[in-house]
């Protein structure tokens, strides 16, 4: 068996398409432009790549974006009063942080001082309540665009066995949270496994849909999953590479060579999850403006 490559770069600008209809459809109808602002602190350049992304994105889908750029030692005040600023800015939808922040400015209390009804990246506690509730307003970026990847590709989980890998607030809660929904493409039987899970390879040879974020290279490997399995690979492991322009190359938390033998369908990485969630992320942006519009006429 040969796995099916679920291609999300091209499902993603398949999203971002959508997008910017609806960019140009709440343009039109309400003369509203949908404004996203991204947050970064430090100088990581990993991290300042993936903002000018997002930016650039965010443009290409007639978008007001803008970003804000704080030094490292930017003090839990100033952030604060940042925050509180976009937070009152009718030109502002959508509020990113990008993560991580330095060790200093704690990562909850930040996320706590964006409004909900900004919050795009869905992580405040409120937008994670709703989403736990089952009527989610804003879904994390990337959870909602593994959900759009397994959609898109006829691979819906309803009725299905989803092993999830890794709990954490970002992917493996959400996802889980996401998936096991009484709602059309979703209702599925969820399991998620993480480090204090006793007899990893018993659980994921169970899935129908294997769902890993751990943060671990080639952790799945081809013995963990059973044939005709459907992978999706959230991992973005660097590895220095001098023969790559950029230096490094990409691993996910799947051995693709061995487990791709045996899957139905399967994510690379680069390539799989990753564009999916700054679409989503837009998505969330376009949902943001809408509301307020809602609010607005009612």
């Amino acid at each position: 068996m040969v796995a099916s490559i679920i291609n999300g770069t091209e499902i993603a600008a398949q999203v971002k398409a959508e997008v910017a209809q609806g960019v140009a459809e709440v343009k039109q109808r309400h003369g509203v432009t949908p404004g996203l602002a991204v947050v970064l602190v430090g100088d990581d350049p990993a991290s300042a790549v993936y903002v000018a992304s997002k930016q650039k994105a965010a443009s290409e889908a007639g978008m007001h974006a803008e970003d804000h750029k704080l030094a490292t030692a930017t003090p839990m005040e100033a952030m604060e009063a940042l925050l509180k600023r976009l937070n009152a800015d009718a030109n502002v939808h959508g509020i990113l942080i990008q993560l991580p922040l330095p060790k200093h400015l704690n990562e909850h209390a930040v996320m706590e001082r964006i409004s909900p009804d900004k919050d795009v990246d869905g992580l405040h506690p409120v937008n994670m309540g709703l989403l736990l509730a089952g009527r989610p307003r804003f879904v994390p970026a990337t959870p909602a665009g593994i959900q759009q990847l397994l959609l898109r590709t006829g691979h819906s989980p309803e009725g299905k066995h989803v092993v999830v890998c890794g709990r954490s607030d970002i992917v493996g809660k959400p996802v889980a949270a996401l998936l096991m929904h009484k709602a059309p493409g979703a209702n599925a039987t969820v399991t998620v496994c993480h480090t204090g899970t006793r007899d990893l390879p018993s659980l994921t040879r169970q899935a129908d849909i294997l769902i890993a974020a751990m943060g671990r290279a080639g952790s799945i490997k081809a013995d963990m999953v059973k044939d005709g399995v459907v992978v999706i690979d959230v991992g973005t492991n660097r590895f220095e590479d001098a023969s790559k322009k950029s230096g490094y190359r990409l691993v996910g938390d799947v051995d693709y060579e061995v487990v791709s033998k045996r899957a139905a369908a399967i994510t690379p990485v680069p390539g799989g999850v990753g564009p999916m969630t700054i679409a989503m992320l837009l998505a969330n942006t376009l949902k943001a403006a809408m509301l307020r519009v809602q609010h607005e006429k009612s």
